[in-house]
């Protein structure tokens, strides 16, 4: 059997979460339609609630974008909210620990509420964000988290529509609409969309690559193996072409910190 590997650039395979969790984000508009109400509100979000959120409305540290009906057109919906616990009464706004915090929460949410494991939900168009309260809430004393479902991720040029309700999403066998692909020459810089949208790549496995208690194991380490899995997955699931062209997406050592243990194997298939 022969192939021909594309050897792409480490990427944040959960690129929204990644760039919100280990940054702390400026205090700038929180989203577009603000709600007054919201703005700096100390009071825990409404679970459940739904918004028209953009790519740049989940790049912020906090949000107050007016909510509207579920059944009307919207591109994110709230899954997960509460208070923080108590060993961040003390800590500043924008304390890593705070981000550690929430990948492990709003991803472990995000599982039950998609119905989806890991593999899954690294292979779909739909991620999710997470935000605090403002700079002024967090000194008034709020200490509440919200976990969103957007219709996207980092390298999405706009969100898609979701359902009435996201929850069950991913159960069974998820319709193409649900599942990221990507258009263009290669999968490094090129945009993410839909699978049932043109496309030349799809993200057909993932593979594992530690436990949460295991220490990074090294950039070559990872490359490697994250390589050769692909080149067998990708080439299994074309039913073993003489030919195939796949790629891979993998992470730095930033990333398993924040919790990440698994890199995306991608199929050349316009199918």
């Amino acid at each position: 059997m022969s192939y021909r590997p594309r050897r792409l650039a480490p990427l944040a395979t959960l690129g929204v979460l990644v760039a919100l969790l280990l940054s702390a984000c400026g205090e700038a508009a929180q989203g577009g339609d603000t709600d007054p109400d919201q703005v700096d509100s100390v009071e825990v979000p409404e679970l459940g609630a739904c918004r028209v959120l953009s790519p740049e409305d989940v790049a912020q540290a906090s949000n107050a974008t007016r909510t509207v009906d579920c059944t009307e057109r919207h591109t994110a919906q709230t899954y997960a909210v509460g208070e923080l616990p108590e060993e961040f009464e003390d800590v500043a706004r924008d304390d890593p620990s705070l981000g550690e915090f929430a990948y492990r929460t709003c991803s472990a949410k995000f599982l039950k509420f998609l119905g989806a494991d890991e593999s899954m939900v690294m292979r779909t168009v739909v991620n999710w964000a997470w935000f605090r309260p403002s700079e002024k809430a967090w000194e008034d004393g709020a200490r509440w988290y919200r976990c969103d479902v957007v219709g996207g991720g980092e390298q999405s040029d706009r969100f898609v529509t979701l359902p009435t309700t996201a929850e069950g999403l991913l159960l069974g066998r998820p319709q193409d609409r649900w599942m990221v692909c990507v258009a263009g020459q290669s999968v490094t810089g090129s945009p993410r969309t839909p699978c049932n949208e043109p496309h030349d790549w799809r993200a057909v496995s993932a593979i594992k690559l530690g436990e949460p208690e295991e220490p990074y194991p090294g950039d070559r380490v990872v490359e490697v193996k994250t390589r050769d899995f692909c080149s067998t997955a990708v080439g299994a699931w074309l039913n073993y072409p003489v030919n195939y062209d796949f790629a891979y997406t993998w992470f730095h050592e930033a990333e398993w910190e924040a919790g990440n243990r698994r890199s995306v194997c991608w199929a050349k298939t316009p199918d």
